[in-house]
């Protein structure tokens, strides 16, 4: 009984858990939106899912605000800097950062949507994966001032957010104890990051190489 009241005690409450989750998941997000390294949408489901399994209310809500408000912000901190890249003689870091994660097809591509379709394209972007950077790198090309982009870039960060709290959600519900649901999560939206370069792989790929 000892070693059990022993373990229960080095297990944080949730306000604890709550007080260091948060902070952290819009650190995390904010991190991320700026050096795309840190997998954001898997944190999110993550996050999602032990906030499924909480007992306190609005931990769902809190998640999905927290996930949102970080993505927007480093969206709009990351498009700030591209701008300011865009007006200097001699360029920057940031902007040509941007323009080596978007190859010249996607970016071709981005261009003709944004021009078709204009603030809406900016929602698809943050729902397909690799496709919030080209579209981004469009709108500074089209010289889009920062408000207009905002203006496009809320509803695009609030369906991203909600998005993978779903999947959370999803993982949550079908495993009893958090931890399988987290792996569920992280399995499945890495499963959706890598869909979209596989199939332009196997589209590249001709009917000969296939078969042989």
């Amino acid at each position: 009984m000892t070693r059990l009241a022993a373990l229960v005690t080095l297990v944080p409450p949730e306000s604890t858990q709550r007080a260091i989750g948060y902070p952290s998941l819009f650190l995390l997000v904010l991190i991320g939106a700026l050096v795309p390294v840190v997998p954001t949408g898997a944190l999110v489901s993550s996050a999602a899912v032990v906030a499924f399994h909480q007992t306190a209310p609005f931990s769902m809500a809190l998640v999905f605000a927290t996930a949102s408000t970080a993505a927007f912000c480093g969206d709009g901190a990351l498009y700030w800097l591209g701008r300011r890249g865009m007006r200097s003689r001699n360029g920057s870091r940031w902007l040509a950062a941007i323009r080596s994660r978007a190859p010249e097809d996607r970016l071709r591509q981005a261009q003709d949507k944004l021009a078709g379709h204009g603030v809406a394209v900016l929602v698809l972007s943050r729902l397909v994966p690799a496709g919030r950077i080209p579209v981004m790198l469009a709108c500074l090309l089209a010289k889009w001032p920062l408000r207009r982009f905002a203006r496009g870039n809320l509803p695009a960060c609030l369906a991203w957010a909600l998005t993978y709290e779903l999947i959370g959600v999803l993982g949550g519900s079908l495993f009893p104890e958090p931890w399988e649901g987290v792996l569920a999560a992280v399995v499945l939206t890495v499963l959706i990051g890598a869909a979209p370069s596989l199939w332009r792989r196997l589209r590249r790929t001709s009917p000969a190489e296939r078969s042989g």
